[in-house]
């Protein structure tokens, strides 16, 4: 008779449940998110005999729902033909154009104001193509005051406050520009139109921007500062949803 040991015998009786471990996860496999009809029920809600096994190139793949955080993550996925997708998981800064100027800097997201397709988006900072942004307007208060001489946003304070030592640092820094530096910025100053509700955001500094790409497919938030009807529209829709929450 032969004898086998304690340690035999006990890995034996794990097989069985071993197996079952596999089955199970081979089945779960298969259990993914799938876009074709086969495995749909039909529109009169009865059921449908798959009559042949889910493909490849009919599956769906679980939304990015990219989240406004400071801890970017961006991970890389391997997509149909070997191509490479991007999907921003969590991101803070993009790329925003700003149109009229035709100046482009990077710059911090600092929160999502709106969305036409679903207020939950908002609750909950998912940053989605066609999303209303808030951005940092420092980038571009910066390249105004270099481009034009002009410091934008900055609140106007009543001449009996101004203290003299203030004048004296804006003379001194007149008188460092050159001669050519002067002439070039009094060119530039006869084109330069600024939209009101834009100089109004620049004294809080924030702009409303909106995505233009897309983060769940590229891996980025870019987009374009929001002006002339456009920011008429957006404002009001903004300010509809503020009276709104405060009834």
């Amino acid at each position: 008779m032969m004898h086998i040991s304690f340690e035999a015998a006990a890995q034996r009786e794990r097989k069985p449940e071993r197996q079952c471990l596999l089955l199970l996860h081979r089945d779960s496999a298969n259990m993914g998110i799938s876009r074709d009809s086969m495995h749909k029920r039909r529109a009169t809600g009865g059921k449908k005999k798959a009559w042949r096994k889910k493909r490849k190139y009919e599956l769906g793949r679980q939304p990015a729902n990219t989240k406004l955080s400071s801890n970017k993550t961006v991970r890389r996925i391997r997509v149909r033909g070997g191509n490479v997708k991007w999907r921003a998981l969590r991101l803070d800064t993009g790329n925003y154009s700003w149109g009229s100027e035709a100046v482009t800097r990077k710059t911090r997201i600092l929160d999502v104001v709106y969305n036409a397709s679903n207020n939950e988006l908002v609750r909950t900072q998912t940053l989605v193509k066609s999303a209303i942004v808030q951005v940092d307007a420092a980038p571009f208060k910066q390249w105004y005051l270099q481009h034009y001489g002009v410091d934008i946003g900055r609140k106007k304070k009543a001449a009996a406050k101004k203290d003299s030592a203030e004048e004296a640092d804006a003379a001194a820094e007149e008188t460092k520009k050159s001669n050519h530096v002067q002439r070039k910025l009094e060119k530039r100053q006869k084109d330069r139109k600024l939209d009101p509700h834009i100089e109004e955001q620049f004294g809080g500094g924030r702009l409303l921007a909106s995505i233009s790409s897309r983060p769940g497919q590229c891996g980025r938030a870019d987009g374009y500062i929001l002006e002339g009807k456009e920011l008429e529209f957006y404002m009001k829709k903004i300010q509809r949803k503020k009276g709104k929450g405060a009834a």
